[in-house]
């Protein structure tokens, strides 16, 4: 008896804290290659750098959770960025700029989500109509040129609140409302009921509609947010900035353990997730790997994540169906 309570804690233990003992193995194995890794300065500059995919992986996390997808939020994030740096050169105002932003990703996942509510189309075709239109028209408004001499408004992307950076700060927030909502809201348990059995929520008497379309709108804020710090931390308004982005935001929380099939994940194991990857990348820049080689190990890591979780997934259902077999059935299973 005291053998299975033992084993049952292991599981439970390897299940919930398992992306956080790779995370402390990769900073170990990292500051082994290089003696610069953990000095202050190279961790400040690698959360610098992971925070706007981070504040995507967030949103996503919500999203997949809810068995959803976002594969426009690279562009709906140029789109959103573009958008509020005219308006503060129009302005110059930081306030109105901080609200077009906002405003313009919580519009196109707006659309998004009556696509997959309304018309029942695939999350996947939607966001991917979303991308190609979304940077469209960046390149539309913009001319296909980059707006320059942005003035305060890299305040976003540049400044401090102490001596944290802005957008180090602002991931910080985003992934605290994230273990909020997901946590200790109604919504965030509703988010995960749809997602691990939508026909059991409905007939639950969950709006799943209507969850769906809030969980498109947190995320349609985030990737606004995501677009503001880009376009401030690398000083321009550019209209192509953001490619690939959705796939950095999805190995993240892939990674950190939320699930593909939906009904499984946290804020803490995409952050987690997110770090793994920016720690991945830095130390490959650190020893010096080629670029290409970069893109090949990425891919891998994503093919390994994924492969994961539907062993995973299949490991579970075949635990759960046991429980509930009778013991005739199970000497039988075994025989």
């Amino acid at each position: 008896m005291s053998n299975l309570i033992t084993r049952e804690k292991w599981q439970t233990i390897k299940s919930r804290y398992s992306i956080y003992l790779v995370l402390i193995a990769m900073i170990i194995v990292c500051n082994s290659l290089n003696e610069n890794f953990l000095s202050p300065r190279n961790i400040s500059n690698i959360s610098a750098q992971i925070s706007v995919t981070t504040i995507l992986a967030f949103g996503e996390t919500i999203l997949i959770i809810c068995g959803l997808l976002d594969l426009s939020c690279g562009s709906v994030l140029a789109l959103a960025g573009v958008l509020s740096v005219y308006a503060f050169k129009e302005t110059g105002s930081l306030t109105v700029a901080f609200a077009v932003g906002l405003l313009v990703g919580v519009l196109c996942n707006f659309i998004n989500g009556l696509l997959v509510r309304r018309f029942n189309i695939p999350a996947f075709i939607a966001t991917l109509a979303m991308m190609t239109v979304a940077r469209g028209c960046a390149l539309l408004f913009t001319k296909g040129q980059n707006i320059y001499q942005i003035g305060d408004y890299v305040w976003f992307g540049q400044g401090k609140i102490g001596f944290i950076p802005l957008p180090v700060f602002f991931m910080i927030i985003v992934g605290i409302l994230t273990w909020y909502i997901l946590g200790h809201t109604s919504f965030g348990r509703s988010l995960y009921a749809v997602g691990g059995n939508e026909e059991a929520a409905r007939a639950s008497g969950i709006n799943v509609g209507r969850i769906k379309i809030g969980a498109y709108l947190i995320n349609g804020a985030f990737v606004g947010l995501a677009g503001i710090l880009l376009m401030a931390r690398t000083n321009v308004g550019a209209p192509n900035s953001g490619q690939g982005y959705e796939f950095e935001a999805l190995t993240a929380a892939i990674i950190g353990g939320t699930s593909f099939s939906g009904g499984l994940g946290t804020a803490g194991g995409t952050l987690a997730g997110a770090f793994i990857v920016g720690f991945l990348n830095n130390i490959m820049n650190l020893t010096g790997v080629d670029s290409y080689l970069q893109q090949v190990i990425k891919g891998a890591i994503i093919a390994l994540a994924v492969g994961y979780d539907m062993w995973a997934k299949v490991n579970r259902t075949r635990k759960s169906l046991s429980a509930v077999r009778s013991p005739d059935e199970r000497k039988e299973a075994k025989g």
